[in-house]
């Protein structure tokens, strides 16, 4: 492989690395002899936050004397300002030791060998333990590079009352998803007195390929070759057209809206919602007299795969730690059976660990259960490609741009192109 140029993850990092110094000013070792492991992550809501002081707090209580571990939590406020100083601690050699990443950037970090991978971090045991779909999230190159504690997955959230008025029932079994076209019958059907049928659009951000990807991977083919390595003849194939032509059709028929209100659905503003397993938690609270149900991720026409996003956050261990036995404790005290659980508990998300579903039971039982069900039976991850900051960006810009107007493949292999360009010009293999 080419050697990789740590700059383009964010051009923005250039700058601020060249003021950071190359020393690192990392901590290693403590006034009382203990090896500090420092970690990295976004700040989170409350209960989150709570979890993280608790845990951290027994943790260096039961290894007082050894290892002392401490997380800073990074506001994500500015889109970037996360990135931006991951970025300034890569050149200045002053990375934490974990670091959490969001998954389609486990790829970006590895093949710059930023991170290392975790194969030997956990017994066999524990890897079998890990859902599929979050080992294949954080691999790349056919190692394991990140582990997370929580999943997530996209389905069709509906408004039961406006369902039973129009006369439909959602399907209640895998096999009987609803195909494209009887997802736009059912959108055409539930549009009227000012109520969109659907909403597609979660933001016009990193949201449009974290779900939208899904109609490309359903209808036979993706927005990356497997290996990650090329765009043109995926993003752009026949499929890939007529998927984006079936999504541009929802809003130019205006059965959904390309700029939707907030909270669409929960207003009861959108009869349906291509929404995502945290608004289960989020509706049971502040929505309590909304009559809502959730069936599966819709299929294409004539034999589709079904499928459904994955995906979360999740930690990595970087090149400049010093103390890989320390970190190796962490990593297991964090990703133990016990404490994925009650992350997820916390952050109601379902959690990676099998053996969690054991303890968190309410997955067992609709709605959460069938998102458990596409975790295990139908997710995939975004793109697992080192080019992908550039594939999601453009990714996102030129659906927007086809929902205005934009001939879609035109707008598409626009994407390829770009895509292919980074991929080539850093880390295609040398002749």
């Amino acid at each position: 492989m080419r050697k990789r140029a740590v700059a383009i993850l964010l051009a923005a990092a250039v700058m601020s690395s060249m003021i950071s110094g190359c020393g690192s000013t990392k901590e290693r070792v403590n006034k009382d002899g203990e090896s500090v492991i420092t970690i990295w992550s976004p700040s989170d809501e409350p209960a989150i936050e709570e979890w993280w002081e608790e845990k951290i707090a027994a943790f260096n209580e039961e290894h007082r004397g050894e290892i002392h571990l401490k997380r800073e939590a990074i506001v994500r406020a500015d889109s970037y300002a996360y990135e931006d100083k991951v970025n300034a601690a890569i050149t200045s050699k002053d990375l934490p030791d974990i670091l959490y990443v969001d998954g389609p950037t486990v790829s970006v970090y590895a093949a710059n060998d930023i991170i290392q991978p975790l194969d030997d971090m956990f017994t066999e045991a524990d890897w079998n333990d890990f859902l599929d779909s979050t080992k294949n999230q954080g691999t790349y190159d056919g190692k394991i590079y990140a582990i997370g504690a929580t999943e997530s997955s996209v389905a069709l959230f509906y408004n039961q009352d406006m369902l039973d008025e129009a006369g439909i029932k959602a399907p209640d079994k895998l096999e009987d998803a609803w195909t494209w076209s009887e997802f736009a019958e059912v959108a055409e059907k539930l549009t009227k007195d000012g109520v969109m049928g659907t909403n597609i659009i979660m933001d016009k951000g990193e949201g449009i390929p974290y779900v939208l990807e899904q109609f490309w991977i359903s209808g036979g083919t993706d927005l990356v070759s497997e290996d990650g390595s090329k765009a043109d003849g995926y993003i752009n194939s026949e499929a890939g057209v007529e998927a984006a032509t079936f999504l541009n059709g929802l809003i130019q028929n205006g059965y959904a809206n390309l700029d939707p209100i907030q909270k669409e659905f929960h207003n009861k503003r959108a009869a349906t919602m291509l929404g995502g397993s945290w608004e289960v938690a989020t509706l049971e609270k502040d929505y309590p007299d909304l009559n809502w149900g959730v069936t599966y991720f819709p299929v294409a026409d004539n034999g589709g795969i079904p499928t459904s996003p994955t995906g979360d956050w999740a930690a990595a261990v970087t090149r400049d730690t010093q103390d890989k036995d320390a970190v190796k404790e962490v990593m297991n005290y964090l990703f133990s059976a016990d404490n994925v659980t009650t992350y997820a508990k916390a952050i109601s998300k379902p959690p990676t660990r099998q053996s969690s579903y054991d303890v968190l039971t309410e997955y067992n039982e609709y709605p959460r259960s069938l998102f458990k069900e596409q975790l295990m039976e139908t997710g995939h991850p975004r793109p697992r490609t080192p080019s992908y900051s550039v594939l999601s960006a453009g990714f996102s810009e030129a659906m927007v741009n086809i929902f205005t107007g934009v001939d879609p493949k035109e707008a598409l292999d626009k994407v390829a192109e770009d895509t292919d360009k980074d991929y080539n010009k850093y880390y295609a293999q040398e002749d």
